[in-house]
């Protein structure tokens, strides 16, 4: 079995933006790694914020948010 990674996931993760409170109009992944580990504790909202949110746990969890910032530049949003 192979894991391929959702491309077009990440496209969105990349362009993302927290909708509200304190970090309302930054992109997800440059929220700060305490309150996305807040969230991780307290639990992450239903739906694609939630997953979204998740996954900008794990990436920073393992230092990839490099990899997130490449392809905000690569795949800018028309």
């Amino acid at each position: 079995m192979q894991l391929e990674p959702d491309y077009k996931f990440l496209i969105k993760l990349a362009h993302t933006k927290m909708p509200y409170g304190k970090y309302k109009g930054r992109y997800l992944i440059d929220i700060p790694e305490y309150y996305i580990v807040w969230y991780k504790n307290h639990g992450f909202p239903k739906g694609k914020l939630g997953d979204m949110l998740l996954e900008v746990y794990q990436l920073k969890l393992n230092g990839l948010e490099g990899m997130i910032r490449k392809i905000q530049k690569e795949y800018p949003l028309s």
